[in-house]
């Protein structure tokens, strides 16, 4: 399987700016990692392909984003977090929950997963003292549309996104997504471009499924055959950087008193990292020594 991509291309003479992710592999990796069903798949996919392209476009080397989806549907609550790269981990409430496809499209039924009702977050660290906080209410639960809706509403950029998922009995066949962004100098006719474009573009899991190359994609959906395009070889993944290390300093946080409450009555202590599933032990002395 090809590895995963990021591009940036400016179109219209750069009055457009589209951003394209081919993101199977790293769904794919989550899929397993969580063993999720179908329905999560998609949902959390598009959250993990969306919050990927956000991260890369982050301002400095420690920069981080997190995203958050809290709706009011059976998945329960969905978060990811993308470094700089482009590389991200996430995990849902949820992971097994499936529905019924939905009758008006015959697909994945995320909207009702997700839930009409809730809000995102977003929050971005680029190593101030106080991250930047961002939220808007969820408008259909497709994720696309409510990032649509954050773009336009909190950071005030007329975006159109496009997420896709698709999944069959193997696993995760195609994903990715784009964003397309209007510069302030962007034409009405650069815009009615794009929609005509848009209007005539297959969904971003089909393109992919096809074979279509990412500068491919973003020449159909911008209706622009002389793309600017920015090459970049970095490849983003599906990466948990959790390590014993890490729990421990989660553990010293509940305080002494939780920590020998847990020794006198298990003996030990089991740290689960929601990333990736992987358990740290911790054993009777090594509390202690956390202790002291």
């Amino acid at each position: 399987m090809q590895n995963d991509k990021i591009i940036s291309c400016l179109a219209h003479n750069g009055k457009v700016n589209v951003r394209c992710i081919k993101s199977t592999n790293m769904v794919e990796e989550a899929r397993k990692l969580h063993d999720l069903s179908p329905t999560a798949t998609a949902a959390l996919g598009r959250l993990l392909t969306i919050t990927s392209l956000m991260g890369k476009e982050m301002k400095g080397e420690q920069g981080t984003i997190t995203t958050q989806v809290k709706g009011n549907g059976p998945i329960g609550n969905m978060t990811v977090v993308a470094d700089n790269l482009g590389n991200v981990k996430g995990y849902v409430s949820n992971p097994q929950l499936d529905l019924p496809l939905n009758v008006e499209n015959g697909k994945l039924d995320v909207g009702h997963a997700v839930g009409k009702h809730g809000m995102i977050y977003i929050i971005k660290d680029i190593g101030l003292k106080e991250p930047y906080v961002g939220m808007t209410p969820i408008v259909s639960g497709e994720i696309a549309e409510d990032f649509t809706n954050y773009f336009a509403k909190s950071e005030q950029t007329p975006t159109v996104v496009a997420l896709g998922v698709l999944v069959d009995k193997n696993g995760v066949r195609a994903a990715g997504g784009y964003l397309i962004t209007l510069m302030p100098d962007a034409t009405e006719e650069d815009i009615e471009k794009i929609e005509n474009a848009l209007k005539n573009a297959d969904s971003i899991s089909k393109m992919l499924d096809d074979g279509k190359e990412l500068i491919e994609i973003a020449e159909i959906v911008t209706g622009d055959q002389n793309l600017m395009y920015f090459e970049d070889d970095n490849v983003p993944k599906y990466i948990c950087n959790c390590s014993k290390e890490k729990m421990e300093k989660n553990l010293i946080t509940i305080g002494k008193d939780e920590i020998k409450d847990i020794i006198e009555k298990d003996g030990k202590a089991e740290l689960v990292c929601h990333f990736c599933n992987k358990r740290y032990i911790f054993d009777e002395n090594e509390l202690k020594k956390l202790i002291d």
